[in-house]
């Protein structure tokens, strides 16, 4: 059985955790989440106590109110922690506990010992462990079909940013290639608008000389701007 409590220290609330028994302290040792941290009385036996980070938190910047409520949870869990004042507790990332087969139940180390910072707690709250006790839940966990959702989850999540990601992109690529194809400047001078170009030059120098030939002036507009002759609109 897993036993669960809300700390109301922060908002939203967070979710903090422990073994009901050493036995069950194993299990959450074997399948904890990247995103808890362990928290435990320093160098006397105690529960271990996990902190279930929220998005917005590491392991090295949990609020103090956060910290201090685990910190007395987890003494108040110790049978020789609970009785003494001024007692240490130590805390580092799950991904950090290291666990050998020929450790004792409940025993651990730690795969890098500067990843371990320390609390110190001077004496037993009993308003803020009654606070704690109040929220606790009792619940039969099957780790590994938890372990399993959470990775199908996950796995989810990292589809959908995906996914997300790929749709920005490409419409970051369009607006790039519309803007770069009006900034283009090449087409006015493609084959296609040259031929049309010389069509309307040949058109405008064949009604000129219609005109001439009937002894008309050539209408507005079909003069050109340097000699009062066709109007040459095109490219050439």
């Amino acid at each position: 059985m897993v036993l669960f409590f809300t700390s109301t220290a922060v908002d939203p609330a967070a979710t903090i955790y422990m073994g009901k028994d050493k036995v069950e302290n194993e299990d959450l040792i074997k399948y904890g989440d990247d995103k808890d941290v362990w928290v435990h009385v320093d160098k006397l036996s105690s529960a271990h106590v996990y902190i279930r980070l929220s998005d917005s938190m590491t392991w090295d910047n949990i609020p103090q109110g956060l910290l201090y409520d685990c910190a007395q949870l987890v003494k108040a869990n110790s049978i020789e922690g609970n009785k003494k004042n001024n007692v240490t507790v130590i805390y580092t990332p799950w991904t950090n506990i290291k666990k050998t087969g020929d450790m004792a139940i409940g025993a651990v180390t730690f795969h890098n010992e500067q990843m371990v910072k320390r609390i110190h707690v001077k004496e037993r709250e009993n308003a803020i462990v009654n606070r704690l006790n109040k929220t606790k839940r009792e619940v039969a966990v099957d780790h590994e079909a938890v372990r399993q959702e959470r990775e199908r989850e996950r796995g989810r999540e990292k589809k959908a940013a995906a996914t997300e990601a790929r749709n920005a992109q490409l419409v970051a690529q369009r607006a790039y290639a519309a803007d770069k194809e009006a900034r283009d400047y090449s087409k006015l001078f493609s084959p296609e608008a040259l031929a049309a170009a010389n069509e309307e030059k040949e058109r405008k120098a064949k009604l000129k000389a219609l005109h001439a030939a009937d002894g008309e002036v050539a209408p507005e507009g079909e003069k050109d701007d340097a000699g009062g002759n066709d109007s040459d609109d095109s490219f050439m």
